[in-house]
C-alpha cells in the first residue's frame, strides 16, 4: 500500500510509480499512463521557449532576412554550368559578373543536374548596358556549351524582377495569416474555451517567429515560395495542438466534482495519451517534406521546390515541439489562475494528505475506497479510473428529478409478471378471460 500511496501524494515528482518498474520506457511511451510529467516541468519549458524566442526576435532584429530577388527586385544571369574548358564555378561566375558590371553580385549558386545544370547569379538591377557587358564577360572567360557542344554566347540569359512585385506579395500573405488567425481564435472559443484559444493562439505566434528566426540565423533565402510555405505550415500546428486540446477537454469533463486528480494532473495524462500520435503524425508528415527536398532539390535542382521543403522541415518541427512542450503546460498555468481550480486542486491535496496519514498511522480503512491510491503507471488502474470519471460526468450532466422519475418507472418495470400475462393487468382464476377480474 505505500507504494501506491507514493503515487498518490506525489504524482508530479513520481508521476510514473510503480509502472517504471513494470514497463518499459516505449511501452509506456505507447499506452500513454501519463508517466511523462511534461506539464509539472511547465517552467523549465517556458524558460526554454523564452529564450528560443528571444535569439530568433533578436536574430530578426540585427541580422534580418536575406531576402531574395522577388523581393527585392534586381538581375539575374543564368547560364550553363558546362563551359569548354569544363565545369563552370559558380564563385568563379560571381567574381566575373562582379568585374564586369562594377555591381558586387550577392549570390550564385548552380540549379539542376546532368544536362540541365545551370549557373545562376542575382545581384542588384542593372542597366541594358551593364548587362550586355557581364554576358560578354562571361562568355569570354567560360564559353558555355549549346545544346549541340558548340560554345555560344546566346545560351547565357538575363531577367529582371521589380521589387513591388515582391511587396504585393508580403502584403497578400500578412492579409492572409491576419484572417486565419482571428477565424482559428472565433473557432477555438467557440469549440473549446478562452484558455485553450489564448494558448493556441500563442503557440502559433510562437511557431512563426521560431520559423522565420531559423530562416534569418542560418541565412536562408527567403522566396514566394518560403512565404507559400509559412503558411502552410500554421495549419499543422494547429492541428496538433486541437488534437491534444480535445483529449484534455475529455479528461477535464467534471474535474470540478471529484477530488482525485488535479486539472494539472488531468492536463498532462491527456498529453501522454496524444504523445504517441503527436509523434507518428510528425513523422510520416516530414517524410513527403524530406522526399521534396531530396528528389526535388538534389536530383532535379528546382530552388523552389528547396524554398518551399525548408520551410515546411523547419515550421513543422517547431510545430511538435511547441504542441507538446507549450501548449497544453500554457492551458494549465492560465487555468490554474482561476479560484475554482485552485480550490479544487487543494481538495485534491487535502484528500491525499489524509489517507497518507491513515496509512502510516496504520488505522482500519473504514470508508476507504482502495482505488484511492492510483497509480498512473498501471494501466488496469489508469482504464479502471477513466472509466468512473466519465460515468461521473455523464450523471453529473442529468437533472435530478429526470433521474428520479426513469428510477420510479424503472422500480415498477422490475415487478415480477407472469408469463403470458399481458402488462398492468391480472387474472382472477383459471378460465377467466384475459383482463378481467372475476367478482366475489
Amino acid at each position: 500500500m505505500s507504494e501506491g500511496n507514493s503515487a498518490n501524494t506525489a504524482p508530479a515528482a513520481e508521476p510514473g510509480g510503480s509502472g517504471d518498474a513494470k514497463t518499459s520506457l516505449f511501452q509506456r511511451l505507447y499506452t500513454g499512463t501519463g508517466a511523462f510529467d511534461i506539464v509539472g516541468h511547465r517552467k523549465r519549458w517556458f524558460a526554454a521557449f523564452a529564450l528560443l524566442i528571444l535569439v530568433c526576435a533578436g536574430s530578426l532584429g540585427v541580422k534580418g532576412f536575406n531576402l531574395g530577388i522577388e523581393f527585392e527586385g534586381g538581375t539575374q544571369i543564368q547560364l550553363p554550368a558546362q563551359g569548354a574548358a569544363g565545369p563552370i564555378d559558380e564563385d568563379e561566375a560571381k567574381a566575373v559578373v562582379s568585374e564586369a558590371t562594377g555591381v558586387s553580385a550577392s549570390e550564385a549558386q548552380v540549379v539542376g543536374v546532368g544536362d540541365s545544370a545551370a549557373v545562376q547569379v542575382r545581384l542588384s538591377s542593372l542597366d541594358p548596358g551593364q548587362v550586355a557587358d557581364a554576358k560578354q564577360a562571361l562568355f569570354d572567360e567560360f564559353r558555355p556549351l549549346a545544346a549541340n557542344g558548340q560554345p555560344s554566347g546566346a545560351v547565357i540569359s538575363d531577367s529582371g524582377v521589380s521589387a513591388s512585385w515582391g511587396g504585393e506579395i508580403s502584403k497578400q500573405a500578412l492579409i492572409a495569416l491576419a484572417v486565419f488567425l482571428v477565424l482559428v481564435t472565433v473557432f477555438l472559443v467557440i469549440y473549446f474555451e478562452k484558455w485553450m484559444a489564448v494558448s493556441a493562439i500563442i503557440t502559433l505566434l510562437h511557431d512563426i517567429v521560431v520559423t522565420a528566426g531559423v530562416y534569418s540565423l542560418v541565412g536562408f533565402e527567403v522566396t514566394p515560395a518560403t512565404v507559400i510555405g509559412l503558411l502552410t505550415i500554421l495549419g499543422f500546428s494547429l492541428y496538433d495542438t486541437v488534437v491534444v486540446f480535445d483529449k484534455v477537454k475529455e479528461n477535464t469533463r467534471g474535474l470540478l466534482n471529484l477530488t482525485r486528480r488535479t486539472y494539472a494532473e488531468a492536463a498532462n495524462l491527456a498529453l501522454n495519451q496524444t504523445l504517441m500520435r503527436s509523434i507518428n503524425t510528425s513523422i510520416i508528415a516530414l517524410l513527403p517534406v524530406l522526399g521534396l527536398m531530396v528528389i526535388g532539390y538534389l536530383l532535379l535542382g528546382t530552388g523552389t521546390l528547396q524554398d518551399l521543403a525548408l520551410v515546411q522541415l523547419t515550421g513543422m518541427l517547431a510545430g511538435v515541439v511547441s504542441s507538446v512542450l507549450l501548449a497544453t503546460p500554457l492551458l494549465v498555468t492560465f487555468k490554474m489562475r482561476e479560484p475554482k481550480y485552485r480550490e479544487q486542486a487543494e481538495r485534491v491535496a487535502e484528500r491525499r494528505a489524509e489517507r497518507a496519514g491513515a496509512a502510516q498511522a496504520g488505522e482500519a480503512a473504514e470508508g476507504v475506497d482502495p482505488d484511492d491510491y492510483f497509480d498512473p503507471g498501471d494501466d488496469a488502474q489508469l482504464e479502471t479510473e477513466l472509466r468512473k470519471e466519465k460515468a461521473v460526468a455523464a450523471a453529473a450532466s442529468v437533472p435530478a428529478r429526470n433521474q428520479k422519475a426513469r428510477d420510479r418507472n424503472r422500480g415498477r418495470d422490475q415487478r415480477p409478471r407472469r408469463s403470458g400475462t399481458p402488462t398492468g393487468k391480472s387474472t382472477a382464476g383459471k378460465g377467466t378471460p384475459t383482463g378481467k377480474r372475476k367478482r366475489s
